[in-house]
């Protein structure tokens, strides 16, 4: 043999003893962690997202399987002997199944945690094999099936949380193969009928009181049906118990008051009947009490907060009755209450004391009397009081309106009385304020203009008198305002068309209010509902009310209102009582008399002047119209070749163009200069024909000019066509307002008002831009784009389809305010033929009836108006 095969064999027979002595020293100091690797490593190959598991990597240098440590990969914990204990790979956006790790391979472990993932499929029996498990989390994934028996062999278990998921108790069909064939083959199975009598689909483990240790269950939001299972009489050590939103029956268990260590029972949005059982007010350690949309009756534990430590109460939405608990009244650890939709009783100011941590509290909708205790002024915390639908009488205490942070007050409802206070003015911070159906009287307060940040006020169904204050126009947020149904005198204010961001509705209906309209009304651009109907108005209905374009319904009726309504298809389409039982109001609705029938008014002797009349101005106008024939005659003949010559420079492009308000020469030739003949310096934007320039003119006004690159192609004709044609037809406020065009073999670009703040898409992929858009913001912008479409769809005809709209063609001014751009892709549709289209412009949403059959549905079409 030679000496370099000697060498071999001896580097091979070393290499082998080092294996086995580490294999020896291994059996000696762990607990085989090349199974529990090989387990782990076989489980992260059915997961589609790998990206979390590049630590769980074998080492290229090691020769010897043993060797392998999966204590070092993410996610994976070991004992002082190296055996895997804890499984932690929460919130990884993991997609996969627990059927495919062997949890046979783990018998020492303690924690497992796959929360917050995408696990699919249902809990394995074989989870009962991980006896030592003291923490078990599979929270908020989306795991289905019925829970195993098998939990019930995690005696060791002291954390249990499967809320959140899918547990909806249809039994797995691979766990019972002898019932499915069976059943398949046409024969009934006895194991299955077994099943479906002692494994009920959907409830809790009856056995799971075998878990003694468990401290934690959370089983909340699934699909859980059955009872309470008796075996949780055992469970002395709960402090925890959340089984919420899922469809669980029966009455609440007595054993329940009898777990001394709970801190936390949530039962709400179940199917819970029957009384609540008394001696739920012996748990001295109780801080959360959540019992709200079941069907409860009885009375509430009268010592529900005895130990005084009830952070959260809420039990509304059953059939309550009986009493406050006595014990609120000096629970001053309560954060919350919701006790709302029950049919409680009692005194109001005796049943509630101070509460310095109060953030919220709803008693609405029950059978309470009494009054509003000054005493709620010292809940500085105290957010949203909401006592509507009850008996409470006396005046609304003043200290109501110093809390610092009251943001929600409804007392509507009620049989409050007396004035409203002038410290209403500090409620900085209210955004609803509530006080219909109530008998209070006085004036509406001046301060009520402080409320700059209310959203909605309703003072409706009252006694008030006096005039509406004008320092109402003061509340800038409001979406909408209701004081109907009062005594309110006088005219209403001017500065009721400041409120630009009304919505909802205006209502100033049954009332005495006289003189006529604010002629600013239309300046309520959001407006969709108004109704000043059953008072003494005079006058016309404001011509700029038509310009209102987002109106749904209105109603003048029972005023003294006359004249023309708005020329507007919006109000051809209200119905005639809106304007029914007014002085002398005319238009185009069916049933109305046409303003054109004047002489129908009046009286023999005025219609025999009105004949001389119309007869007198018939004569000099078509003597006018004769010297007016003449002169044109002479101005058509001399400038007839200029005009010949000029039309057929044009005649090449045959769709009606038309400039907008500038004189063309002038306005080239400063375009031209101001953007120093199109320098890229200039430019503000780029797209598929053409590159879009600021240009700010002499006079200061700022434009964008669209420029078509030069050697137009048949597609960018096309494009420029449409967008010219289109937006010669459409004019609104929330599309970006055209002025004119340029058309030249040489150049050829489209005028536009300079919108300041650039395309949305721009701002919004800017952390800063982003930022600044709050949810307000965002919600106008879209009610803006959503205008601009209902407007190009039904209020046009033909209508236009932009076919592109995308945040880069949404363009927004200094006050963040929508602007739709870019109508080269745009369409018109004609209501006698088939419209059909393909996509064009950016990629993204399509319209179900767009997406099946490539047909726009483009429902009922009006005439365009400018604006």
């Amino acid at each position: 043999m030679s000496n370099i095969a000697i060498s071999i064999e001896l580097v091979l027979i070393g290499i082998t003893l080092s294996c086995m002595n580490l294999l020896t020293l291994s059996k000696a100091t762990y607990y085989p962690p090349q199974t529990e690797a090989r387990a782990l490593l076989k489980w992260k190959q059915n997961f589609q997202n790998q990206s979390a598991f590049t630590s769980w990597q074998i080492p290229q240098n090691l020769t010897c399987l043993p060797n392998i440590n999966p204590c070092h990969w993410r996610g994976i914990g070991c004992d002082s002997h190296g055996r895997v204990t804890n499984i932690i790979l929460s919130g990884l956006e993991l997609q996969g199944k627990l059927d495919t790790l062997d949890f046979s391979s783990f018998p020492h472990l303690i924690g497992l945690d796959l929360s917050s993932n995408y696990f699919i499929g249902t809990i394995p029996t074989s989870i009962g094999m991980i006896s030592k498990l003291k923490y078990f989390d599979l929270s908020t994934n989306k795991l289905n099936g019925t829970l195993p028996f098998s939990l019930s062999n995690l005696t060791q278990l002291e954390h249990l949380d499967l809320s959140r998921n899918d547990f909806t108790g249809q039994i797995d069909p691979a766990l019972f193969p002898d019932a499915v064939s069976r059943t398949n083959s046409g024969l009934i199975s006895i194991k299955r009928i077994i099943l479906q009598h002692t494994y009920l689909d959907g409830t809790i483990p009856s056995t799971i009181g075998n878990c003694r240790n468990l401290s934690i269950i959370a089983l909340g939001n699934n699909q859980l049906s059955g009872h309470i299972p008796a075996s949780m009489a055992n469970l002395s050590e709960l402090t925890c118990l959340r089984l919420d939103q899922n469809y669980l029956t029966g009455p609440i268990p007595t054993f329940v008051g009898r777990l001394d260590k709970l801190t936390n029972l949530s039962l709400y949005e179940n199917q819970f009947h029957g009384h609540i059982p008394q001696d739920i007010g012996n748990l001295s350690s109780l801080t959360c009490l959540e019992l709200c949309r079941n069907n409860l009756t009885g009375s509430l534990p009268p010592q529900v907060c005895k130990g005084g430590k009830l952070v959260y109460l809420t039990a509304s939405f059953n059939n309550l009755t009986g009493p406050m608990p006595i014990s609120l009244k000096n629970c001053q650890s309560l954060h919350r209450v919701n006790l709302n939709h029950n049919q409680l009783t009692g005194d109001l100011d005796q049943a509630f004391g101070e509460y310095p941590s109060m953030r919220y509290i709803d008693l609405s909708y029950n059978k309470l009397g009494g009054k509003l205790s000054p005493t709620w002024g010292m809940s500085k915390n105290l957010s949203a009081l909401l006592i509507a639908g009850n008996s409470v009488g006396g005046e609304i205490p003043k200290h109501i309106f110093q809390l610092p942070n009251l943001g929600l007050l409804d007392l509507s409802s009620n049989r409050l009385h007396g004035y409203i206070p002038p410290e209403i003015g500090q409620s900085s911070k209210l955004v609803q304020l509530l006080f219909q159906n109530n008998m209070l009287s006085g004036h509406v307060p001046v301060q009520v203009g402080g409320l700059k940040e209310v959203r909605q006020l309703d003072i409706s169904n009252n006694s008030l008198t006096g005039q509406i204050p004008g320092e109402i126009g003061g509340c800038s947020m409001l979406l909408s305002l209701n004081l109907s149904n009062n005594h309110l005198t006088g005219k209403i204010p001017d500065e009721i068309g400041q409120l630009t961001h009304l919505q909802i509705f205006l209502d100033l209906s049954y009332n005495s209010l006289t003189g006529e309209m604010p002629l600013n009304l239309g300046q309520l651009q959001e407006l969709e509902n108004l109704n000043i109907s059953h008072n003494s108005l005079t006058g016309r209905i404001p011509t700029s009310v038509a310009n209102i374009l987002s109106l749904l319904s209105v109603d003048f009726s029972h005023n003294e209102l006359e004249g023309p309504l708005p020329d507007s298809k919006a109000f051809s389409s209200f119905l005639l009582e809106s304007f029914s039982d007014n002085k002398d109001l005319c238009g185009k609705i069916k049933g109305m008399k046409p303003c054109n029938d004047i002489q129908a008014t009046l009286s023999p002797t005025t219609k025999q002047q009105y004949r001389i009349i119309k007869f007198t101005v018939a004569s000099l106008a078509s003597t006018l119209l004769v010297l007016l024939f003449v002169a044109c005659g002479i101005i058509v003949w001399r400038r007839g070749r200029l005009a010949k010559h000029k039309q057929q420079k044009l005649n090449k492009f045959k769709d009606p163009f038309t400039v907008l308000n500038f004189d063309g020469k002038l306005v080239y030739s400063d375009i031209v200069e101001a953007t120093e003949d199109f320098h890229s310096l200039y430019c503000i934007g780029s797209g598929s024909f053409g590159r879009v320039y600021k240009a700010e003119l002499p006079n200061g006004q700022v434009l964008a000019v669209k420029k078509l690159n030069s050697g137009i192609l048949e597609n960018a004709a096309k494009s420029f066509v449409t967008e010219v044609t289109a937006l010669t037809e459409i004019r609104h406020r929330n599309i970006v307002r055209f002025y004119g065009f340029c058309l030249h073999q040489k150049m050829t670009f489209l005028v536009f008002k300079y919108v300041e703040r650039g395309s949305l898409a721009d701002v919004i992929s800017s952390y800063d831009g982003a930022k600044e858009l709050d949810w307000d913001k965002r919600i106008r912008i879209i009610k803006g784009v959503a205008n601009a479409l209902a407007y190009m769809h039904h209020g046009c005809i033909p209508p236009v389809v932009h076919r592109d709209i995308s945040s880069k063609n949404v363009l927004l001014c200094s006050q963040l305010e929508a602007h739709v751009s870019d109508f080269g892709t745009a369409k018109f549709l004609h209501p006698d033929s088939s419209n059909w289209t393909a996509l064009v412009g950016t990629y993204g949403y399509l319209a179900p009836e767009l997406a099946y059959t490539m047909v726009l549905q483009t429902g009922q079409m009006t005439n365009c108006k400018l604006s």
